[in-house]
């Protein structure tokens, strides 16, 4: 796997979005260890969209561009929502 910088993926899940703020950050704090190489790579992937496409996805008003990116949506939500 490619090595990840944690420090600049913890401030790129900063979001200027509020909504996005509250789910973002405590998922990637609490739960980015769990996944796997392929769902960090598409988390990773994720942070590179702009917030309103992200809120859009996770609101699910619009598919996310990649199967991998739907899985990981889902799967944030899942997280989120217990």
């Amino acid at each position: 796997m490619a090595e990840i910088n944690r420090f600049k993926l913890e401030w790129e899940c900063r979001r200027g979005m509020r909504e996005l703020d509250k789910m973002i950050m405590p998922f990637y704090k609490n739960h980015f260890d769990e996944l796997n190489e392929t769902q960090q790579q598409a988390f990773v992937q994720m942070l590179s969209y702009t917030d309103p496409e992200l809120f859009r996805w996770v609101m699910h008003q619009e598919a996310a561009p990649t199967p991998e990116i739907s899985e990981l949506i889902e799967i944030i939500r899942s997280k989120i929502e217990r």
